[in-house]
């Protein structure tokens, strides 16, 4: 986050997912991820999100941390009936109030048990344990009610576990409790995604606007996100009106793309594989993608946009020597000459599937994305594109950083990258590109 106007205690919430389930692969907590995107819907920012093993000392010390920097704080987990689940105790044990048991509480789990013609374990009574003064949530899909506790100006949420009870609890406690008291304001998003650029090249560009931003009023706060290939800018203001809040961001997106140019390739939430589809669809073209050491990345990203079988024609993974000269026909003699991966083999990967598809744009990539493989001349990470259509060609060769994974991560996002800028007629960004490696013909028109 880029210095940034905080929202007060009081509007600022911690989200602590408990359960050691959580902290082993490949297990995720999808949990505060609904959590914190509820939340910001009625402007309240999360300012972290934890996981907490079964362990009731890790609990309390967490907690106590969350109390004193949120106003809200949401626990989801450890609700169930073993000694493990610990929530309800620790949370008793930190806020000072005893645990009580609720007879309503203890009559429903009952009640739960006996329609399904079950008697209900005494170890299921301590689910009817409640904080003192605790409001309690009942959980009409689950034995574990949920509590929501007011303690000297804060408020702490108590949530069980499966997403299938948790989310229509909490979306009731969102609009009958949370969202009338949360006020007018709302959080209101925007994310700009860049691709040629590196986060320090986009932070050093950007960071003299962020500092101005933060001035204004209301202000715009801004986080900057990386993956392999791309730099994502999350801009954030608080307003009540919608329209206010979408003309202040307009305004901010434009700044942005005046500053990046066509290095900003979405700007209103699409992926690089729905943007490059939509190019596709809009020009009536057909693609096809001829991969080696991405393996199939490039393909799958452009098949994962439902009703891409408009545009997508044939796909092929081409990962020896005599299968690219068997199903692309690269030739033997410019297989020899610069090796597996260089340009031309690149080319010849894309002339070779485009001629096969009877497609309009062809992508062809090859590279060693290691950890073996690399030369002095080649080290892993290097990596030959090309994109030829009907009466273009745009060829590039860089070199990746990072293990194997992330290697083929950066082919295929680039890969998609030289796609959509071939359509549109821009140059490619130099990040991570190796200069000097092209003839003057090698892009053409």
């Amino acid at each position: 986050m880029n210095g940034a106007g905080a929202a007060s205690a009081s509007r600022r919430a911690e989200i602590i997912a408990v359960g050691s389930e959580l902290l082993v692969p490949p297990r995720q907590d999808t949990n505060s991820l609904f959590i914190t995107e509820r939340l910001n819907d009625i402007g309240v920012e999360v300012g972290s999100r934890t996981i907490v093993g079964d362990d009731g000392a890790s609990l309390a010390s967490v907690l106590r941390g969350a109390l004193e920097r949120a106003g809200i704080v949401v626990l989801c987990g450890g609700l169930g009936p073993t000694q493990d689940d610990l929530t309800r105790d620790v949370v008793a044990e930190v806020l000072g109030r005893p645990l009580e048991e609720d007879l309503a509480v203890l009559a429903s789990i009952r009640q739960r048990f006996a329609a399904r013609g079950a008697r209900m374990p005494e170890i299921n009574r301590r689910q009817a344990m409640v904080p003192k003064g605790a409001s309690v949530m009942m959980n009409p899909s689950g034995t574990a009610p949920g509590l929501w506790i007011e303690d000297g100006g804060r408020l702490v949420v108590l949530l069980p576990g499966p997403p299938s009870e948790l989310q229509p609890m909490f979306e009731r406690a969102v609009s009958e409790r949370l969202g009338p008291s949360a006020g007018a304001e709302r959080l209101h998003r925007r994310t700009i995604r860049i691709c040629g650029r590196t986060e320090s090249e986009v932070d050093e560009a950007a960071s003299p606007i962020y500092r101005r931003w933060l001035s204004l009023d209301p202000p715009i706060t801004t986080t900057v996100l990386t993956a392999p290939g791309q730099v994502e800018l999350h801009l954030v203001v608080r307003v009540a009106d919608a329209e206010t809040a979408q003309a202040i961001l307009d305004r901010a997106t434009a700044e942005m793309q005046r500053i990046f140019g066509e290095d900003v390739f979405s700007a209103d939430g699409r992926t690089l594989e729905r943007v490059v589809g939509d190019l596709l669809r809009e020009r009536g073209w057909t693609i096809a993608v001829a991969e080696s050491c991405t393996g199939g990345l490039l393909s799958a990203r452009l098949t994962d946009v439902p009703g891409s079988s408009d545009y997508v024609s044939f796909n092929v993974v081409v990962y020896s020597n005599a299968a690219k000269i068997r199903e692309l026909g690269v030739p033997v003699d410019v297989l020899a000459a610069g090796g597996a991966v260089s340009e031309e083999v690149a080319c010849a990967m894309a002339d070779g599937v485009r001629r096969r598809a009877g497609a309009d744009l062809a992508v062809g990539v090859t590279g060693i994305a290691g950890p073996g493989g690399g030369s002095e001349a080649k080290p892993v990470g290097t990596t030959c594109i090309a994109v030829v259509t009907r009466d273009a060609r745009l060829v590039r060769t860089f070199r990746f950083p990072g293990v194997r994974t992330r290697v083929r991560l950066f082919g295929a996002q680039l890969g998609l990258d030289l796609a959509r800028r071939i359509m549109i007629g821009c140059s490619p960004g130099g990040a991570f590109e190796i200069a000097g490696t092209r003839s003057p013909a090698a892009d053409a028109r």
